[in-house]
């Protein structure tokens, strides 16, 4: 009897330890939002506090408040990551990993067991209560690995974040592009029309070649299609904005500023950009996590591979006209038939493929960053180009070929001819502008919060 009152004392100090480890975890207030929201602010150069909700009727006054001047990349970040719903997607998955990480620390409930036999007038009643005690051992093992996963969801919410705003900025630059260009084959259109014009109206009266006619009716032709084309660049990424804002029908009214923002003075100079982004890209981290992740559970595999069903209880039975008998319960699952070898070897092989992973993030993350600074710095140079010397120089000859036209030297079709020359380089130039804003995006992203989804393909 003193055995088994030992024994019982021994149950319930294990039941009471498992009632408060049980009892310690408990959901965040933020959900880790604020985290994710400090890890976007200081790789988008944007401060917004992120929510999983809709947009509160505050945040809604202040998107609204945004919209209600022209966009600049910046604003339209703001609104993108208070509005965003493909965002708001990532956000809420982070209150699953949330979740699953206080599960983590919280017990099995305890079975109960109750039995009730009668006859011949004896009544032989069981009670019975077990926990399982493999759990227990478990329990700081399991929950270090689902917060190891918890912190993981962070740096891709933050990652998913960081994308948002780069495709946000992304479009932007196509947006404002894109106007600009119509806007200006609006102009190219009226000379372009009134070249043939003049040209039906010479050779109307004998004055003009029917050839000639026909050449400068192909121009306008061609400018009418090119035109088209422009006006739905403008819809089409207009509505490419509108997505990533996430915008309601009466928010559509917005406006973009009326050119493409100027060249910096000098290009950017990344010293130890590669270094850097080992250290900041959130790809790389979340494989590391991963791996860390993976090399716990491996330690739980072996930890549990030999038993992995342990149960302990108190037990209680009772017969009618007989003492109360008191004691205690174990079952205990035998490695007869699995021993946990192959659960042990296929964690083993999952810590490798995820150490790999790891490392191919780390060799695909350098490349990248040399890529992009490729691109940005060549992009850079070709904008340059064009807004110092071929814009320049094609100004110079339209300027030479007006003086001539003044001077009867040239005549009304040349100078309209020139006209449309020097629209093909402007054009050219506004796309070199545009190209390069993209790819100062995309440097930052690789940098510091990995690849964007386009971040590759070529802006059309």
């Amino acid at each position: 009897m003193k055995i088994l009152s030992s024994a019982r004392a021994r149950l319930t100090a294990v039941g009471a330890s498992m009632l408060v480890l049980g009892g310690c975890a408990n959901l965040s207030a933020d959900g880790g939002l604020n985290e994710v929201s400090s890890l976007t602010g200081a790789r988008t150069g944007v401060a917004v506090q992120l929510s999983k909700e809709a947009p509160s009727d505050e945040e809604r006054a202040r998107i609204g408040a945004l919209l209600g001047q022209p966009l600049t990349p910046d604003s339209a970040v703001q609104i993108a990551l208070l509005n965003n719903r493909d965002l708001k997607v990532a956000l809420a998955e982070l209150g699953v990993a949330e979740a699953d990480f206080v599960q983590s620390g919280r017990l099995s409930n305890p079975g109960l067991s109750f039995s009730s036999v009668s006859g011949g007038g004896v009544t032989e009643v069981d009670r019975g209560i077990s926990f399982n005690i493999a759990l227990l051992i478990a329990l700081p093992l399991r929950r270090g690995i689902e917060r190891n996963r918890f912190e993981q969801g962070k740096l891709a919410a933050a990652q998913q974040a960081t994308a948002t705003a780069g495709e946000t900025r992304r479009a932007f630059f196509e947006a404002v592009a894109a106007q600009q260009t119509a806007e200006f084959m609006e102009q190219v259109n009226q000379s372009a029309q009134a070249s043939a014009e003049l040209a039906g109206r010479m050779q109307a009266v004998g004055n003009w070649s029917k050839l000639d006619q026909a050449r400068e009716q192909v121009c306008y032709a061609q400018t009418i299609a090119q035109l088209a084309r422009a006006r739905l660049d403008v819809t089409t990424t207009r509505e490419r904005l509108v997505q990533l804002l996430a915008l309601d029908e009466d928010q559509l009214a917005f406006s973009l500023p009326a050119r493409l923002p100027d060249l910096p003075k000098a290009p950017r100079e990344v010293s130890s950009a590669e270094t850097q982004a080992f250290v900041q890209r959130l790809d790389v981290q979340i494989a590391q996590r991963d791996a860390q992740a993976t090399a716990k559970a491996l330690g739980l595999t072996r930890a549990t591979g030999f038993i992995n069903v342990f149960d302990a209880g108190y037990a209680d039975k009772s017969t009618t006209g007989s003492p109360r008998e008191r004691g205690y319960a174990i079952s205990l699952e035998l490695p007869i038939f699995d021993w946990g070898t192959a659960r042990t070897a296929r964690a083993e092989a999952s810590y490798m493929e995820a150490v790999h992973r790891t490392a191919a993030a780390a060799i695909r993350a350098r490349s990248e960053v040399r890529q992009a600074y490729a691109t940005y710095r060549t992009d850079y140079d070709l904008a340059l180009h064009y807004r110092d010397e071929v814009v320049p120089l094609r100004k110079s000859i339209s300027d030479e070929m007006l003086l001539r036209y003044n001077g009867m030297l040239a005549s009304t079709f040349e100078l309209l001819a020139d006209a449309r020359d020097q629209a093909v380089s402007v054009n050219a130039a506004i796309n070199a502008q545009r190209d390069f804003w993209i790819a100062d995006t995309t440097l930052q992203a690789v940098i510091s919060g990995g690849p964007t989804k386009s971040q590759m393909s070529p802006a059309q």
